[in-house]
């Protein structure tokens, strides 16, 4: 497992620098590395303080959202659920879209307290007969479609202006962002670092049978619970400060598993493919209709709708 890791980490390394290169004003590779590592050269300002903090976002948001995928994938042993299917995305959508129309609450708490509740939600509906995986992810689309019935209700309703800025949050966009946002992102991953080490020992339990694992000694519903929850949270916060970038939770644990050959989704390697993914999707959205940028949303959604649809063919033909 360890030797797959180099691969990925090699292309991940060779993405930030190319993020960090390209632009109006392109710093050559070498450059970019001595400035990373050095400083004092005359590409500082570029590289340091204009490109590196959004690049950095980028990274720790991809992450966020390959590990909540990857959990929630695990739990539920269902290769189409993640948080932008089962609601998650969707209630932070609402809760943001609410702040930005009316003005009334921070928009970051209101969307990370948006996509938890509508996870708890999501949770309730789905354990009314034990945690099972079907159950769970038809209530989460329920929710979902839900709550995005009311987004349509509230931009309808809002000031054309409002309900632009709203759009724009929801196609998920890093213009604008940094450090402050990478930071807010980085204290949940650092938070949840011992829980997912928990969690990378525990879902191996998770996918036994539950008669198994009870005469393990082992409460599988109960543990399920926790690692669908922290999936939810570490989604929620990546989504509350750069909106809703969907399918990256999806396509990444899906993309890692078939590299690992393993039975679920492996953390490490979908956190690190989340992260590539949406690093080469903001680099993407900057050059490739320069001067006008596409949100990193659009791009990541034109490679995980068609990986979506291949996954509903597969599962059909299966």
């Amino acid at each position: 497992m360890t030797w797959r890791l180099l691969p990925i980490a090699a292309v991940l390394a060779a993405a930030i620098v190319a993020s960090v290169s390209l632009g109006d004003v392109s710093v050559p590779p070498l450059e970019v590395l001595r400035s990373l590592f050095f400083g004092g050269t005359d590409y500082d300002v570029v590289v340091r303080e204009l490109r590196l903090p959004r690049t950095i976002l980028a990274a720790v948001a991809g992450a966020a959202f390959g590990l909540g995928g990857a959990l929630i994938q695990a739990v539920t042993r269902n290769p189409l659920a993640s948080p932008d299917v089962i609601g998650v995305t969707q209630g932070a959508g609402l809760a943001a879209t609410i702040a930005l129309t009316t003005g009334a609450f921070a928009v970051a708490p209101a969307a990370l307290a948006g996509g938890l509740l509508a996870a708890a939600v999501v949770f309730g509906f789905g354990s009314r007969a034990g945690f099972t995986a079907r159950r769970f992810v038809l209530a989460g689309v329920a929710v979902a479609f839900a709550l995005r019935a009311g987004i349509e209700v509230v931009l309808t309703s809002a000031e054309v202006i409002d309900a632009q800025r709203a759009q724009i949050w929801l196609i998920g966009s890093l213009n604008g962002r940094g450090l402050e946002e990478a930071t807010a992102i980085g204290i949940v991953l650092l938070a949840a670092a011992v829980p997912l080490a928990w969690a990378a020992w525990a879902l191996r339990i998770s996918s036994l049978d539950d008669d198994v694992a009870r005469g393990l000694g082992v409460r599988p519903v109960a543990r399920r619970y926790g690692l669908a929850a922290l999936g939810a949270l570490l989604a929620a916060s990546a989504t509350a400060q750069v909106g809703a970038v969907d399918f990256v939770a999806l396509v990444a644990p899906q993309v890692a598993q078939r590299i690992a050959k393993t039975e679920r989704p492996p953390l490490v390697m979908s956190a690190l493919l989340g992260a590539t993914l949406v690093v080469l999707a903001d680099l993407a959205g900057r050059r490739l209709l320069a001067p006008t940028q596409l949100p990193a949303g659009v791009l990541t959604a034109a490679i995980g709708a068609p990986y979506l649809i291949y996954l509903l063919l597969r599962r059909r033909r299966a």
